[in-house]
């Protein structure tokens, strides 16, 4: 697969089939996004792989906290910036509609999106999640470095025929999380990240994702 394929067809996929995935496939794919780029070499990310038993009992600890609503939920940032507004807000919001669009949940059937949301805290389905973390003192470069790993470890994984979901809501239940895994306490828990074979005929795996022209993003100078 040429690197354009990947980037083309990856997307975050939210419907996973039930097929296990091979460690040796996520060993060769997390060998190979080692080479990502990173100021100063300095490498931040750091991950757990979790898959049965160790990930069935986390989703059954989230899932405890889901009546408590809003009042359970302690992220350890702002996993949005508090004035995201204009073509960004826009884009947020619009992702978000087109989604339930195609899983044909009306805006005022709250209890149906609320159901929906909780999908994220099983994985969609994934047979695989990786919960990523780094050391709290890291700032925003670094945490530049760990986007690019996991876009790496992402079009590794379309090269080798799986799908993913970079998954930031799983830093809403922080505590939770920290409970069930052993993430040091100096370190900050970032995302996790569903992985698995994606479910073809899943409308949420259909629908057109929108992207910015290029023109909202990029300036030209000294161009003839």
């Amino acid at each position: 697969m040429k690197v354009t394929e990947a980037v083309h067809s990856r997307r975050s996929v939210r419907a996973f089939t039930d097929q296990p995935v091979d460690r040796e496939i996520l060993t060769r794919v997390l060998e190979k996004a080692q080479r990502s780029p990173s100021g100063g070499n300095v490498q931040p990310w750091n991950a757990i792989v979790l898959t049965g038993d160790p990930m069935q009992a986390l989703f059954d600890r989230v899932a405890q906290e889901f009546p408590k609503g809003r009042a359970a939920l302690k992220p350890e940032y702002d996993i949005y910036p508090k004035g995201l507004d204009g073509a960004y807000e826009q884009r947020r919001f619009g992702v978000g509609e087109d989604m339930y669009a195609a899983l044909n949940i009306e805006r005022d059937n709250k209890q149906g999106r609320l159901m929906w949301f909780a999908q994220n805290f099983r994985a969609f389905g994934a047979p695989v999640l990786m919960l990523v973390h780094t050391p709290k003192y890291m700032g925003p470069p670094q945490w530049s470095d760990i986007g690019m790993w996991l876009q790496t470890i992402m079009l590794l994984l379309r090269e080798e025929g799986l799908d993913s979901c970079a998954q930031e809501a799983w830093a809403a239940y922080s505590p939770q999380v920290r409970e069930m895994v052993d993430i040091p306490d100096d370190h900050i828990f970032f995302c996790g990240m569903a992985i698995g074979y994606r479910d073809p005929d899943a409308p949420v795996n259909n629908f057109d994702v929108k992207r910015a022209g290029l023109d909202e993003s990029v300036r030209w100078e000294g161009w003839q």
